[in-house]
């Protein structure tokens, strides 16, 4: 990992992101990020406060980054299943396409601390429960125009596309072909009845 040529933060952040995304949280000790970054010890706590606070802040910058970004957009003039359906075919294609196949680092990261890290556990839990709550309020929509039966679990359907996003962005550290990852995705969202309509995969060109 090259360092920067000079402590800048935001590249800092950038270069802790990458980091921790690559190989996870506890594998980077203070010691460590603070030789990645070219900088002491001491000048690692004066600019970050501690591990955990430098993590909150490179987890925020990455939820900024993330392709689930889109969920917390203005959707109300858009089809719900264009939106899922994009949103999925986004996540297999960006992560297949990553040389390092490292997964979502949010995903990474829950699976590492959420019921080990007392601090950053109940942080992590909360970006779930932020996407759930997006979820539910784009289903919702769906519901409310007509275009979801208005019989539509919400709550039930929110958590299977949440559980879906988890495990498409853990296989794709497995499955490396966008192709795979589509029709994983695919068969799921047929069963939640949120696929558009025109997006199966032998029209998508996808390796």
């Amino acid at each position: 990992m090259a360092r920067p040529s000079k402590f800048d933060r935001e590249d800092a952040l950038d270069v802790v992101m990458n980091q921790i995304w690559q190989t996870g949280y506890r594998n980077n000790s203070v010691k460590s990020l603070a030789e990645v970054l070219g900088i002491t010890r001491s000048s690692f706590y004066n600019a970050f406060g501690s591990q955990e606070q430098l993590f909150k802040e490179v987890l925020a910058r990455y939820t900024r980054v993330s392709p689930d970004r889109v969920l917390a957009h203005d959707n109300s003039n858009k089809l719900v299943r264009g939106v899922i359906t994009e949103f999925f075919q986004d996540i297999c294609r960006l992560r297949a396409r990553d040389p390092e196949w490292r997964g979502c680092m949010a995903v990474n990261a829950i699976s590492e601390l959420c019921s080990s890290h007392p601090e950053l556990g109940p942080v992590l839990a909360e970006v779930i429960f932020g996407s759930l709550e997006r979820l539910e309020r784009l289903l919702k929509l769906g519901v409310e125009t007509g275009e979801l039966p208005k019989d539509y679990d919400i709550r039930s359907n929110a958590l299977a596309v949440q559980t879906l996003m988890i495990g498409i962005n853990t296989l794709s550290k497995v499955v490396h072909s966008e192709r795979s990852l589509w029709l994983a995705c695919e068969a799921t969202l047929k069963g939640l009845d949120l696929l558009e309509k025109g997006r199966q995969a032998s029209e998508c060109k996808m390796a």
